[in-house]
């Protein structure tokens, strides 16, 4: 009985571990599910849907979001928190799939890969060069609490981080309406709808 019993934990332990995915390897398939998609003979719309729904299993769309609105998180009701949210997840899907869709056939290669902690990797890449543009560094921070399901929360193209570019662009959109949440929610509204 005591085997038996051995032997089901480590089946346990083996499986736990069985389904733990490295930081570098997540981003590498990343990439390479977007580079077909890019590449396939799909629609401009088709490739924007398909883009979607790889940033919603690969991306922590929230957590950019609420890291997005800064200090102004804090005295936003919880209506408005609830109205960024869906507005911000419309507004970056809509981004996201516009800018990268123009791209054909993109070229990523993993480097390295720097464990900052136990929450967060770094995982340092090549945009590969062609004859209309240099090779690009892109650093990609991802979110490794869980194990099973690591998240993308910021790119850091050549040094500059998209997450605090638009942090702080989202900030002077609040400020310059004296501190008005629902001007910034009425902008992304704005965009998703464009």
């Amino acid at each position: 009985m005591k085997k038996v019993l051995i032997l089901l934990v480590l089946f346990n332990l083996n499986l736990t571990n069985s389904f733990s995915i490295e930081a570098d390897v997540f981003v590498q398939s990343t990439v390479n599910r977007a580079a077909e998609t890019l590449s396939g003979g799909l629609t401009k719309e088709e490739r924007m849907d398909e883009l979607k729904s790889i940033a919603l299993d690969t991306v922590d769309i929230r957590g950019i979001g609420f890291y997005s609105l800064g200090a102004h998180r804090k005295s936003a009701s919880d209506e408005q928190k609830n109205e960024y949210e869906k507005v911000f997840t419309e507004y970056f899907l809509q981004s996201f799939s516009s800018r990268l869709a123009e791209y054909s056939n993109p070229i990523i290669n993993v480097d390295s890969k720097k464990k900052i902690n136990e929450n967060y990797t770094i995982v340092s890449s090549t945009l590969a060069a062609t004859d209309k543009r240099p090779a690009v560094k892109i650093d990609w921070r991802i979110y490794t609490k869980n194990k099973e399901q690591p998240l993308i929360r910021d790119l850091i193209i050549e040094g500059l981080s998209l997450a605090r570019t638009q942090k702080e662009e989202f900030n002077s959109i609040i400020l310059s309406a004296d501190g008005d949440i629902n001007a910034l929610i009425s902008k992304l509204r704005d965009f998703s709808n464009s």
